[in-house]
């Protein structure tokens, strides 16, 4: 043992922990001191939490790890994995893939792993987004895992005088030659000071694994569908009182005056809150606020966007897209020219935080997929230290993007602050709909320049809209901003010189990354552009793109979705199907649509199959659904879902207008086919947007014999 690595503290406590942190290069260990006392907010951790084992990490664990996730992993005297993940569960599983991750690695079982959300950090990575959080993880969390078994396993070497490498591990326990076992919790304190371990402390090698790549339900799912899982609108923090906004009729619209003398002299009303975006009304229920809210007398002035709708947007979009370059001489040009919509996020829980603002510090609790950053932006919004300030991340009912953004913490501090009382702080349909971020409209041209039967150039310009903001607050309405490259234009396929560029027009609109981000339209164009490239050329779009994609890859997912859907089986007319791929985030997809737009006003997709290579898929059905959401992503944002604007306000207001798509709109068939891979896991969440949207464009002008250009279809 090296007699310089610290002891437990001496003093009372509940358990003791096996602390872990991931260092660049090395992984070092602290003991704890104490453990913390449970939040204050009753339901706030999210997940199996036991009486007498909340999660919580013990008050005074030195964390020294230079590696950015500096992750922790604590064992319990009851047995439990604890490790509180620097990410946020948005829907995606991710809470259930890194359990996984730390069972294979620890051979633990997955009943006993427990993954709370961490609090915002000081430093460190905590972001959520880009479809980057397994394979970020992947890594550090079975090292992580593997120094535990490790060091575990040395301690009960010493324990019982044996050679470490005749123990062996199974289910949450240490067994030795002889039958002899002891739980990973009886050996924690020990373990805790051992430095040198006696045995290799390398993860798995692929061919070893039992847990990771298993098809797995995700741990939380029985909390979920009992209502024992915990969202921000759950929490019952003490004192924090009901709160909505009332908010302008235009998009950015400013107050110019209130009367609240009605709404103040209802029951339950306790306060009325001016805010930048609106009024607040703090009550004993959401009815009551909600009530009162409506009874506000409110004189509003137009937003920076009241002279403009749809039509003067997109001609000012197509304006701004920059010019093609030379096209190679002798060429011939297929051409495309695309308009995208607004798209709302809509998440099924909409936005939701509670916060408690005191002279001296805050706390507040809600979802989100950047927490350092929204704590920087609340303490400097109620005028504290980002140390005073406090955020526990909740778990969230949707985000695809929206909870990158933290508006309504932000409104929540500035309500509670005024108030001088907790609050919590909800957003309604309407809300999150007509004011809250969206994906910005843009105007595509795709060219593809075709000499002696091949793609010799492929170039696409945009345009997109741009949030406009000055140094006072929003910037003047209109303006263009220089244009740059296009970010998402790829070399999917051999087509000789490819290029891209794009160019923007800023309006106040309140912009956010919405799932897929620029590929979503991107790639959807360039994949529709592909289709046509092949009928010009006489060619089958499965043949024609197998014989031009760049990598192994994307024509196994190709192949695959090709046999599995049986593509080019006779069809009833106006029944056809639809084809893309797209390779983004170190993963390859393919897509098959079949669509029935006999019907041309009222078309049905009937059948999905999706294809996927993403490496290592450390849960296949976690990843069969996310490739199930994003084939009605794609389902949605092409045939029916999207935001007009309507003189400076958002025409949608509720899922009966923001048309997503519902259960009749769902196909009937769905498959996903995981291809097998050993190398690490590349990215998921995002991936199968753009694929899906363009094999549903691609089926629907096959089956209708017209070449869309305008989505959602609808508008």
């Amino acid at each position: 043992m090296d007699r310089t690595e610290p002891t437990p503290a001496a003093g009372p406590s509940r358990r003791r922990f096996l602390v872990y942190t991931v260092a660049a290069t090395t992984l070092t260990v602290a003991a704890p001191l104490a453990c913390t006392t449970p939040s204050s907010a009753e339901g706030a951790e999210p997940g199996h939490q036991d009486p007498g084992d909340s999660g919580a990490p013990g008050a005074g664990v030195l964390v020294t790890g230079a590696d950015e996730e500096m992750l922790v992993l604590e064992v319990t005297t009851a047995n439990h994995v604890v490790v509180r993940l620097p990410r946020a569960e948005v829907g995606q599983g991710i809470t259930t893939a890194v359990a996984m991750m730390i069972a294979e690695e620890l051979d633990a079982r997955l009943a006993d792993v427990r993954v709370p959300l961490a609090d915002a950090r000081t430093k460190g990575n905590q972001y959520t987004g880009g479809s980057s959080s397994v394979s970020s993880l992947y890594g550090p969390a079975r090292q992580l895992a593997a120094t535990a078994r490790a060091r575990l396993v040395t301690a009960a070497a010493r324990r019982w005088h044996l050679p470490a490498r005749t123990l062996r591990t199974r289910d949450g326990v240490v067994v030795a030659p002889d039958g002899r076992t002891a739980t990973f919790g009886s050996l924690t304190a020990s373990a805790s000071r051992i430095r040198r371990t006696d045995v290799p402390d390398r993860p798995k090698p692929p061919s070893r694994h039992r847990v990771i790549g298993r098809p797995t339900t995700r741990i939380d799912a029985r909390d979920i569908v009992t209502g024992r899982a915990k969202y921000a609108g759950d929490l019952a923090v003490a004192g924090a009182r009901p709160t909505v906004v009332a908010r302008p009729p235009t998009i950015r619209g400013k107050l110019v005056s209130v009367d609240a003398r009605a709404a103040r002299a209802m029951p339950g009303v306790h306060a009325v809150v001016r805010l930048p975006g609106g009024v607040a009304v703090v009550a004993d229920t959401f009815h009551h606020a909600f009530t009162a809210r409506d009874a506000l007398r409110l004189t509003w002035a137009p937003g920076p966007l009241a002279a403009l709708s749809d039509a003067q947007i997109r001609a000012r979009l197509e304006a701004a897209v920059p010019r093609f370059r030379t096209p190679p001489r002798g060429s011939t040009p297929v051409t495309g020219e695309f308009a995208f919509a607004f798209v709302g996020h809509a998440p099924m829980e909409v936005l939701t935080a509670v916060a408690d603002v005191r002279l001296d510090r805050a706390e507040l609790w809600f979802s989100s997929q950047t927490p350092m950053d929204a704590r920087d932006a609340v303490a400097e919004a109620v005028g504290l230290r980002p140390s005073a300030v406090r955020v526990h991340v909740t778990r969230a009912g949707g985000s695809f993007g929206r909870r990158l953004n933290f508006d309504a913490a932000i409104e929540a501090a500035l309500v509670s602050k005024a108030a001088r009382h907790p609050v919590k702080l909800m957003w309604s349909r309407g809300d999150d709909i007509r004011h809250g971020r969206m994906r910005p409209a843009s105007h595509h041209r795709v060219r593809a320049s075709v000499s002696g039967g091949r793609v010799v150039a492929f170039e696409q310009v945009t345009a997109s809209v741009s949030e406009a903001y000055d140094g006072a607050g929003l910037a003047p309405q209109g303006g263009v901003r220089a244009s740059g490259p296009l970010p998402s234009t790829t070399g999917l396929y051999d087509f000789g010189r490819i290029s891209g560029d794009s160019g923007g027009v800023e309006l106040a609109v309140p912009l956010g990354a919405w799932r897929s981000v620029d590929s979503g339209t991107v790639r959807t164009a360039e994949e529709i552009v592909v289709d046509e490239v092949a009928r010009s050329l006489g060619r089958d779009p499965v043949a024609f793109r197998r014989t031009t994609l760049r990598t192994e890859a994307a024509k196994a997912v190709l192949d695959k979705v090709a046999s599995a859907g049986r593509w080019g089986r006779a069809l009833p007319a106006g029944t056809a199907q639809g084809v893309a791929v797209h390779e983004e985030y170190g993963s390859s997809v393919a897509c098959l649509a079949e669509i029935d737009a006999s019907d041309p006003k009222h078309p049905r997709v009937t059948k999905v199959v999706m294809a996927a290579d993403v490496g290592i898929a450390v849960n296949p059905r976690g990843l069969e659904a996310q490739l199930m959401g994003a084939a009605t992503d794609g389902i949605s944002v092409v045939l029916q879902a999207g935001l007009h604007i309507d003189r400076g306000a958002v025409r949608e207001g509720s899922y009966a207008d923001f048309r997503y798509a519902r259960q009749r709109n769902a196909p009937l068939s769905f498959e996903a086919h995981i291809l097998p891979s050993t190398r690490e896991p590349g990215g998921a969440g995002e991936l199968g947007v753009p694929a899906a949207s363009a094999a549903v464009a691609n089926a629907y002008a096959r089956a209708t014999g017209t070449v869309p250009r305008s989505f959602p279809l609808t508008f």
